[in-house]
Protein backbone atom coordinates (compact mmCIF):
# COMPACT_ATOMS: atom_id res chain seq x y z
CA UNK A 1 0.00 0.00 0.00
CA UNK A 2 1.75 3.15 -1.56
CA UNK A 3 0.91 6.84 -0.49
CA UNK A 4 1.80 10.01 -1.71
CA UNK A 5 3.68 12.37 0.47
CA UNK A 6 0.60 14.40 0.56
CA UNK A 7 -1.70 11.19 1.25
CA UNK A 8 0.40 10.42 4.26
CA UNK A 9 0.71 13.81 5.78
CA UNK A 10 -3.42 14.71 5.76
CA UNK A 11 -4.27 10.39 6.50
CA UNK A 12 -1.63 11.28 9.44
CA UNK A 13 -3.08 14.21 10.56
CA UNK A 14 -6.72 12.31 11.01
CA UNK A 15 -5.24 9.47 12.37
CA UNK A 16 -3.88 11.45 15.16
CA UNK A 17 -6.60 13.84 15.66
CA UNK A 18 -8.60 10.65 15.97
CA UNK A 19 -6.99 8.53 18.19
CA UNK A 20 -7.72 11.24 21.30
CA UNK A 21 -6.13 9.53 24.80
CA UNK A 22 -9.72 8.37 26.35
CA UNK A 23 -8.00 8.44 29.48
CA UNK A 24 -5.10 8.95 31.75
CA UNK A 25 -5.68 6.52 34.62
CA UNK A 26 -2.92 3.55 35.21
CA UNK A 27 -3.79 0.47 34.59
CA UNK A 28 -4.13 -0.35 37.86
CA UNK A 29 -7.31 1.60 37.62
CA UNK A 30 -8.64 0.77 35.29
CA UNK A 31 -8.68 -2.73 35.27
CA UNK A 32 -9.56 -2.38 38.92
CA UNK A 33 -13.30 -4.05 38.00
CA UNK A 34 -11.97 -6.37 35.61
CA UNK A 35 -13.83 -9.56 35.17
CA UNK A 36 -12.53 -12.56 37.31
CA UNK A 37 -14.69 -14.91 35.44
CA UNK A 38 -12.79 -13.79 31.94
CA UNK A 39 -10.07 -14.78 30.07
CA UNK A 40 -7.37 -11.95 30.34
CA UNK A 41 -4.49 -11.97 28.90
CA UNK A 42 -2.14 -9.12 27.04
CA UNK A 43 -0.82 -8.99 23.44
CA UNK A 44 2.08 -7.52 22.19
CA UNK A 45 5.09 -7.83 19.65
CA UNK A 46 8.33 -6.53 18.35
CA UNK A 47 9.91 -5.95 21.07
CA UNK A 48 13.30 -7.24 22.30
CA UNK A 49 16.16 -4.60 22.41
CA UNK A 50 18.09 -5.01 25.37
CA UNK A 51 16.10 -3.39 27.62
CA UNK A 52 16.03 -0.26 25.49
CA UNK A 53 13.86 2.93 27.74
CA UNK A 54 10.70 2.20 25.61
CA UNK A 55 10.84 -1.69 26.05
CA UNK A 56 11.58 -1.25 29.50
CA UNK A 57 8.54 1.82 29.51
CA UNK A 58 6.48 -0.56 27.78
CA UNK A 59 7.42 -3.84 30.41
CA UNK A 60 6.86 -1.92 33.12
CA UNK A 61 2.82 -0.90 32.05
CA UNK A 62 2.41 -4.58 31.33
CA UNK A 63 3.07 -5.55 34.85
CA UNK A 64 0.62 -2.87 36.20
CA UNK A 65 -1.76 -4.16 33.77
CA UNK A 66 -1.43 -8.12 34.02
CA UNK A 67 -1.53 -7.79 37.58
CA UNK A 68 -4.73 -5.69 38.21
CA UNK A 69 -6.43 -7.93 35.80
CA UNK A 70 -5.05 -10.98 37.07
CA UNK A 71 -3.84 -12.03 33.40
CA UNK A 72 -3.73 -15.41 32.81
CA UNK A 73 -1.09 -15.57 29.85
CA UNK A 74 0.85 -13.23 27.24
CA UNK A 75 1.14 -13.52 23.57
CA UNK A 76 3.82 -12.41 21.56
CA UNK A 77 3.36 -11.92 18.13
CA UNK A 78 6.93 -12.46 17.23
CA UNK A 79 9.80 -10.38 16.85
CA UNK A 80 11.12 -11.28 20.06
CA UNK A 81 14.61 -10.79 19.20
CA UNK A 82 16.06 -7.54 17.46
CA UNK A 83 18.01 -7.57 15.06
CA UNK A 84 18.89 -11.14 14.22
CA UNK A 85 16.75 -13.35 16.70
CA UNK A 86 19.08 -15.11 18.67
CA UNK A 87 21.91 -17.78 17.88
CA UNK A 88 21.60 -20.04 20.52
CA UNK A 89 19.61 -21.02 23.96
CA UNK A 90 22.45 -19.39 25.35
CA UNK A 91 22.43 -16.40 23.62
CA UNK A 92 22.95 -13.59 25.93
CA UNK A 93 19.89 -11.55 24.57
CA UNK A 94 17.84 -14.21 26.50
CA UNK A 95 18.37 -12.20 29.40
CA UNK A 96 18.91 -8.75 28.24
CA UNK A 97 16.04 -8.76 25.82
CA UNK A 98 13.66 -10.80 27.67
CA UNK A 99 14.25 -12.43 31.41
CA UNK A 100 15.49 -9.35 32.66
CA UNK A 101 13.05 -6.71 31.31
CA UNK A 102 9.84 -9.01 31.99
CA UNK A 103 10.51 -10.12 35.24
CA UNK A 104 7.81 -8.13 36.97
CA UNK A 105 5.40 -11.44 39.37
CA UNK A 106 3.05 -10.41 37.03
CA UNK A 107 4.50 -11.05 34.09
CA UNK A 108 5.72 -14.54 35.25
CA UNK A 109 2.93 -16.27 33.48
CA UNK A 110 2.87 -18.70 30.45
CA UNK A 111 4.53 -16.55 27.49
CA UNK A 112 2.67 -18.31 23.78
CA UNK A 113 4.99 -17.21 21.43
CA UNK A 114 5.73 -17.31 17.08
CA UNK A 115 8.39 -16.40 14.95
CA UNK A 116 8.65 -12.76 13.13
CA UNK A 117 10.78 -12.31 10.55
CA UNK A 118 13.79 -10.96 12.68
CA UNK A 119 13.53 -14.11 14.47
CA UNK A 120 14.53 -15.68 10.88
CA UNK A 121 17.41 -14.14 10.87
CA UNK A 122 18.84 -15.72 13.39
CA UNK A 123 18.45 -18.90 15.02
CA UNK A 124 14.92 -20.23 14.83
CA UNK A 125 15.22 -23.76 16.23
CA UNK A 126 16.86 -22.24 19.30
CA UNK A 127 13.43 -20.56 20.19
CA UNK A 128 11.89 -23.77 20.14
CA UNK A 129 14.48 -25.73 22.49
CA UNK A 130 13.95 -22.74 24.89
CA UNK A 131 10.80 -24.30 25.60
CA UNK A 132 12.26 -27.43 26.47
CA UNK A 133 13.73 -26.21 29.49
CA UNK A 134 12.43 -22.45 30.66
CA UNK A 135 8.12 -23.18 31.20
CA UNK A 136 7.19 -19.82 30.78
CA UNK A 137 8.63 -19.26 26.98
CA UNK A 138 5.88 -21.40 25.21
CA UNK A 139 6.57 -22.33 21.84
CA UNK A 140 6.11 -25.95 20.92
CA UNK A 141 6.25 -25.60 16.94
CA UNK A 142 6.46 -23.02 14.60
CA UNK A 143 2.48 -23.26 14.11
CA UNK A 144 0.13 -24.70 17.08
CA UNK A 145 -3.41 -24.53 18.11
CA UNK A 146 -4.37 -23.81 21.59
CA UNK A 147 -8.00 -24.65 23.39
CA UNK A 148 -8.89 -22.65 26.60
CA UNK A 149 -11.90 -22.66 28.72
CA UNK A 150 -13.21 -19.05 29.01
CA UNK A 151 -16.30 -20.40 31.58
CA UNK A 152 -17.90 -23.82 31.39
CA UNK A 153 -19.60 -23.58 28.64
CA UNK A 154 -17.50 -21.93 26.56
CA UNK A 155 -14.14 -22.38 24.57
CA UNK A 156 -11.55 -19.91 22.87
CA UNK A 157 -9.37 -21.88 20.28
CA UNK A 158 -6.23 -19.50 19.49
CA UNK A 159 -4.34 -20.44 16.59
CA UNK A 160 -0.74 -19.67 15.76
CA UNK A 161 1.18 -19.36 12.68
CA UNK A 162 4.28 -18.73 11.67
CA UNK A 163 3.53 -16.10 8.90
CA UNK A 164 7.32 -15.30 7.72
CA UNK A 165 7.23 -18.11 5.28
CA UNK A 166 4.23 -17.03 3.64
CA UNK A 167 5.62 -13.64 2.64
CA UNK A 168 7.24 -13.96 -1.34
CA UNK A 169 9.73 -10.85 -0.71
CA UNK A 170 11.91 -13.12 2.20
CA UNK A 171 12.63 -15.92 -0.42
CA UNK A 172 14.61 -12.88 -2.70
CA UNK A 173 18.08 -13.11 -3.43
CA UNK A 174 17.93 -9.70 -1.80
CA UNK A 175 16.99 -10.22 1.14
CA UNK A 176 18.73 -11.25 4.27
CA UNK A 177 20.42 -14.81 2.99
CA UNK A 178 20.00 -16.16 6.89
CA UNK A 179 16.30 -15.37 6.50
CA UNK A 180 16.08 -16.35 2.93
CA UNK A 181 17.97 -19.70 3.78
CA UNK A 182 15.58 -20.65 7.02
CA UNK A 183 12.67 -20.02 4.83
CA UNK A 184 13.69 -22.28 2.50
CA UNK A 185 13.25 -24.84 5.11
CA UNK A 186 9.33 -24.50 5.78
CA UNK A 187 6.84 -26.25 3.95
CA UNK A 188 3.71 -23.33 3.69
CA UNK A 189 1.17 -25.80 1.81
CA UNK A 190 1.13 -27.86 4.85
CA UNK A 191 1.30 -25.01 7.13
CA UNK A 192 -2.25 -24.20 5.01
CA UNK A 193 -3.32 -27.53 4.98
CA UNK A 194 -3.06 -27.96 8.95
CA UNK A 195 -4.41 -24.15 9.31
CA UNK A 196 -7.90 -25.31 7.11
CA UNK A 197 -8.54 -28.78 9.00
CA UNK A 198 -7.34 -27.13 12.40
CA UNK A 199 -10.19 -24.26 11.99
CA UNK A 200 -12.65 -27.18 10.24
CA UNK A 201 -12.31 -29.32 13.49
CA UNK A 202 -12.55 -26.55 15.63
CA UNK A 203 -16.13 -26.37 17.67
CA UNK A 204 -14.99 -23.31 19.91
CA UNK A 205 -17.13 -20.50 20.17
CA UNK A 206 -14.34 -18.30 19.80
CA UNK A 207 -11.68 -18.61 17.02
CA UNK A 208 -8.68 -16.02 17.59
CA UNK A 209 -5.91 -15.98 15.28
CA UNK A 210 -2.77 -14.78 15.80
CA UNK A 211 0.11 -13.84 12.97
CA UNK A 212 3.01 -11.74 12.89
CA UNK A 213 2.47 -9.79 9.60
CA UNK A 214 -0.71 -7.93 8.93
CA UNK A 215 -3.52 -8.59 6.69
CA UNK A 216 -4.66 -5.32 6.83
CA UNK A 217 -3.08 -2.62 8.02
CA UNK A 218 -2.40 0.96 7.74
CA UNK A 219 1.54 0.97 8.98
CA UNK A 220 4.55 1.48 7.33
CA UNK A 221 4.66 -2.51 5.97
CA UNK A 222 0.88 -1.82 4.32
CA UNK A 223 -1.24 -4.85 3.53
CA UNK A 224 0.14 -8.18 3.30
CA UNK A 225 -1.37 -9.24 -0.27
CA UNK A 226 -0.18 -13.24 0.32
CA UNK A 227 -1.88 -13.05 3.60
CA UNK A 228 -4.92 -11.29 1.99
CA UNK A 229 -5.28 -14.11 -0.76
CA UNK A 230 -4.25 -17.57 1.53
CA UNK A 231 -5.65 -16.55 4.63
CA UNK A 232 -8.23 -14.31 4.85
CA UNK A 233 -10.47 -16.48 3.32
CA UNK A 234 -10.10 -18.99 5.40
CA UNK A 235 -10.49 -16.46 8.50
CA UNK A 236 -13.78 -15.13 6.46
CA UNK A 237 -14.98 -19.16 5.92
CA UNK A 238 -14.97 -20.10 9.30
CA UNK A 239 -16.11 -17.21 11.43
CA UNK A 240 -13.03 -16.36 12.98
CA UNK A 241 -13.62 -13.26 15.46
CA UNK A 242 -10.42 -11.60 15.67
CA UNK A 243 -6.65 -11.60 14.16
CA UNK A 244 -3.64 -10.83 15.95
CA UNK A 245 -0.55 -8.79 14.63
CA UNK A 246 2.84 -7.22 14.56
CA UNK A 247 5.03 -6.40 12.21
CA UNK A 248 3.99 -2.79 11.90
CA UNK A 249 5.07 -1.01 15.10
CA UNK A 250 2.06 0.99 15.87
CA UNK A 251 -1.17 0.22 17.14
CA UNK A 252 -4.19 -0.14 15.31
CA UNK A 253 -8.07 -1.81 14.95
CA UNK A 254 -9.16 -2.54 11.71
CA UNK A 255 -12.71 -4.16 10.42
CA UNK A 256 -13.43 -5.60 7.70
CA UNK A 257 -17.30 -7.03 7.13
CA UNK A 258 -17.71 -9.47 11.00
CA UNK A 259 -13.97 -9.60 10.99
CA UNK A 260 -11.66 -7.60 13.18
CA UNK A 261 -7.67 -6.75 12.91
CA UNK A 262 -5.66 -5.79 15.95
CA UNK A 263 -2.06 -4.72 15.32
CA UNK A 264 -0.12 -4.70 18.40
CA UNK A 265 3.75 -4.32 17.44
CA UNK A 266 4.92 -1.53 19.67
CA UNK A 267 6.71 -3.13 22.18
CA UNK A 268 9.57 -1.73 21.97
CA UNK A 269 9.57 1.15 18.80
CA UNK A 270 7.04 2.98 17.02
CA UNK A 271 6.41 4.27 13.15
CA UNK A 272 4.22 6.67 11.51
CA UNK A 273 0.79 4.97 10.97
CA UNK A 274 -2.12 6.43 9.01
CA UNK A 275 -5.68 5.95 8.09
CA UNK A 276 -7.70 3.05 5.82
CA UNK A 277 -10.70 2.49 4.73
CA UNK A 278 -11.07 -0.17 7.06
CA UNK A 279 -9.47 1.80 9.95
CA UNK A 280 -11.05 2.24 13.35
CA UNK A 281 -8.84 3.33 15.27
CA UNK A 282 -4.26 4.04 14.65
CA UNK A 283 -2.04 5.24 16.85
CA UNK A 284 2.27 5.53 16.13
CA UNK A 285 3.35 4.81 19.52
CA UNK A 286 5.30 1.90 21.89
CA UNK A 287 2.49 -0.08 23.88
CA UNK A 288 0.73 -3.07 24.23
CA UNK A 289 -2.70 -5.12 24.25
CA UNK A 290 -4.99 -6.21 27.04
CA UNK A 291 -7.94 -8.48 25.96
CA UNK A 292 -10.93 -9.74 28.15
CA UNK A 293 -12.25 -12.46 26.67
CA UNK A 294 -15.77 -13.53 28.32
CA UNK A 295 -18.57 -15.76 26.61
CA UNK A 296 -20.62 -13.37 24.49
CA UNK A 297 -17.74 -10.54 24.13
CA UNK A 298 -13.77 -9.99 23.53
CA UNK A 299 -13.20 -6.78 24.77
CA UNK A 300 -10.06 -4.82 23.52
CA UNK A 301 -8.04 -2.08 25.74
CA UNK A 302 -4.79 -0.56 23.97
CA UNK A 303 -2.41 1.25 26.59
CA UNK A 304 0.85 2.72 25.66
CA UNK A 305 4.26 3.52 27.44
CA UNK A 306 3.38 6.09 30.09
CA UNK A 307 -0.10 3.54 31.03
CA UNK A 308 -2.73 5.84 29.29
CA UNK A 309 -5.63 4.33 28.11
CA UNK A 310 -5.50 4.80 24.09
CA UNK A 311 -8.49 2.99 22.62
CA UNK A 312 -11.21 -0.07 23.43
CA UNK A 313 -13.25 -1.60 22.12
CA UNK A 314 -15.82 -4.76 22.28
CA UNK A 315 -15.82 -7.60 19.46
CA UNK A 316 -19.24 -9.36 19.79
CA UNK A 317 -19.18 -13.23 19.54
CA UNK A 318 -22.08 -12.96 16.75
CA UNK A 319 -21.93 -10.28 14.87
CA UNK A 320 -25.56 -8.11 14.72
Amino acid sequence: MKQTRRQFVRTLFVATAQATVVGSLLPRQLFAAAKADALNFIIFGDWGRNGEKDQRDVAAQMAIAAQAMAAKFIVSVGDNFYENGVKSVDDPQWQSSFEKVYAAPALQVPWQVILGNHDYHGNCDAQLAYAQTHPRWNMPARYFVQSLKVDAATTADFFYLDTTPMIKGYYSIFGAEKTRANVLTQDVPTQRAWFQAALAASTARWKIVIGHHPIYSGGGHGDTAELVKNILPLLQQYQVQAYFNGHDHDLQHLQAGALNFFCTGAGSQFRPTVNTPHTKFARACSGFTAVALSAERLDVRMIDDRGRLLYTTSVPRVAA
